[in-house]
């Protein structure tokens, strides 16, 4: 099969793509033939060695958490599943190796669930990282009806998709972007608020009793969080280990089937979208991971595999 590779830590010029076997299919495991797999932040960041210290990388690794594909094989023990079946996954393993920028990908079943029929290839791809990062978080958070919520990165791809879920939960929600993003997430049901210097004081004209919870998608803005929390509010980051010492929550999405499962009929029902910016060939991962280094884009960018 073909499949995306780097085989040392590096940045984007260190992908090509290979020729590699099939991988095997254990128990609990599906095989998915890959249709889109989503890039994110994490793959680039595992790419450059980042994380060297967290996780454990078998090279040459491929990169990709991210799938919607088609279920080639199934291993043994695995009644959830059948050949042919569509299916969406946060294919995180316990070690970095045989990932989604792959015509194949093998994937235990506890990373997966049946892909929404509302969505195409590449938006169903762009699902499940994403959006079970904002529902992990926000569930975290209790947020609840009637409260405000302000959300930090709210027009990337986990930001469009924690404003939307937090505004099914009832809250308020405040969310920051660049100007040119401010139409999108009104869209979405959100009140955009410019990010950068004076961020506090523009949350505060909007919320002058503070905000209730915080979501951190970007990080960095600690000290904003801080200066617009009301007296007992929450807050959490996905990407600013450094909020533990300001008593918030430090997080890391886990793989879920029950909480893929749950965003999947919620875009069936009409009631969640995914919006996909870009999408690229296989052979251009490259670019498609420099895209998203550049942290401009505003919505998931898809690999598009097979059709």
């Amino acid at each position: 099969m073909k499949a995306v590779v780097y085989d040392a830590f590096g940045g984007p010029e260190a992908l090509r793509v290979a020729e590699l076997p099939l991988p095997k299919v254990g128990p609990g495991e599906v095989l998915v033939q890959v249709r889109s797999a989503g890039v994110n932040p994490v793959d680039w960041k595992l790419m450059s060695g980042g994380m060297d210290a967290l996780l454990t990388f078998v090279f040459p690794v491929t990169p990709g958490w991210d799938v919607a594909g088609v279920v080639a094989a199934v291993g043994i023990d695995v009644p959830e599943y059948q050949v042919g079946d569509e299916v969406i996954g946060y294919a995180r393993k316990d070690f970095v190796s045989g990932g989604t920028y792959a015509e194949y990908v093998c994937a235990p079943v506890r990373t997966l669930a049946r892909k929404p029929a509302a969505l195409d290839w590449d938006a169903a791809a762009g699902l499940p990282l994403a959006g079970l990062t904002a529902h992990q978080v926000l569930r975290r958070l209790g947020v609840a009806q009637g409260e405000t919520v302000l959300l930090h990165g709210g027009a990337g791809g986990v930001g469009q998709l924690g404003v939307q879920l937090a505004r099914l939960a009832g809250a308020r929600v405040l969310a920051t972007a660049s100007e040119a993003n401010h139409p999108l997430l009104r869209s979405l049901g959100a009140e955009p608020v410019t990010y950068g210097d004076g961020l506090a004081d523009r949350v505060r004209a909007l919320a002058p009793g503070g905000v209730d919870v915080v979501a951190d998608f970007v990080g960095g803005v600690r000290d904003v969080t801080t200066a617009v929390l009301a007296p007992g509010g929450r807050h959490a980051s996905i990407a600013d280990r450094s909020v533990i010492d300001a008593g918030g929550s430090w997080m890391w999405v886990r793989p879920d089937a029950d909480d893929l499962a749950h965003l999947a009929r919620l875009v069936d029902a009409g009631e969640l979208t995914v919006r996909v910016a870009h999408a690229f060939d296989l052979a251009d991962a490259a670019e498609a991971v420099r895209l998203s280094q550049g942290g401009h884009a505003a919505g998931k960018i898809a690999l598009r595999v097979s059709r």
